[in-house]
């Protein structure tokens, strides 16, 4: 098991910065990729950045391209998801999810964090 525990979500406006934190605790060993989801109301949960846990191997929406970006602290058990120039489409609830080595699905997810732009 990996529990996951997202913090850093908040209400800025247009153009702002955040920096969302995902602490991950448990069997952290078994952990091959972690990635930052987000939903908004009234749409599907997308896929904002994953990165592999040992290689640093990054990805990106498109949307998010240029603007975010994913890291990890692997002594802190810990990935960031520093976002800038923000906008109002980045409002969503904000979501840690872990992949480990027995699956290939992010079985391991958090609570969420709410992030909301406003103009």
């Amino acid at each position: 098991q990996v529990q996951l525990v997202e913090s850093g979500g908040g209400l800025v406006q247009a153009g702002d910065s955040l920096r969302l934190s995902c602490a991950a605790s448990g069997r952290t060993f078994s952990i091959e990729a972690m990635g930052w989801f987000r939903q908004a109301p009234g749409k599907e949960r997308e896929v904002v950045a994953r990165i592999t846990w040992r290689g640093g191997n990054t990805f990106y929406a498109d949307s998010v391209k240029g603007r975010f970006s994913i890291s990890r602290d692997t002594a802190k058990n810990t990935v960031y998801l520093e976002m800038n120039s923000l906008t109002l489409e980045d409002t969503a609830a904000y979501y840690c999810a872990a992949r480990t080595f027995a699956s290939v699905e992010y079985r391991y997810w958090g609570q969420g964090t709410q992030v909301t732009v406003s103009s």
